[in-house]
């Protein structure tokens, strides 16, 4: 899959970094399919538009959209090449974009991908933290002085 370069009067590319171009993953959920459905993308984000493709088990996509950058929010379009569009709808809260397909008015199901760059976001990993020990004090010297308190008699 080699992008095709963005026309020369294209808005830049997008500085927020949830929203990078280029490589991006992930998979789709759907009903009577075990497991995740994988897909590769090549996304390119501007001035609260998105534009791809990708591929993945029924096929190459062309993706078309729009994000907003203040609550991260993501309507996207996958057209399968001579075959049927699916809607999502999806937000990014920093770990790629999560959300619901849907081919109207019966197919549904979940998705996630974010950018290859970032790693799996939705693999489990364990992480044990735990507070260094505080040194033990140094013994002190005990010094064994008695002194008579002052104003008493003797």
């Amino acid at each position: 899959m080699t992008p095709a370069p963005p026309p020369a009067d294209a808005p830049p590319p997008e500085a927020d970094d949830r929203f990078p171009s280029g490589p991006w993953t992930g998979f789709f959920l759907q009903a009577g399919i075990n497991g995740k459905c994988w897909m590769e993308l090549d996304l390119r984000f501007s001035g609260g538009t998105l534009r791809g493709e990708g591929r993945d088990r029924v096929g190459e996509f062309l993706v078309r959209g729009r994000y907003q950058l203040d609550d991260g929010k993501c309507w996207l379009s996958k057209r399968y090449l001579g075959k049927h569009d699916v809607a999502y709808l999806g937000y990014n809260e920093g770990r790629g974009i999560w959300g619901t397909w849907e081919i109207p008015p019966l197919w549904r199901g979940g998705f996630h991908i974010w950018p290859v760059a970032m790693g799996d976001p939705t693999r489990l990993v364990l992480r044990a933290e735990a507070d260094v020990p505080a040194p033990e004090p140094e013994p002190a010297a005990i010094e064994a002085e008695v002194a008579e308190p002052a104003g008493v008699p003797g």
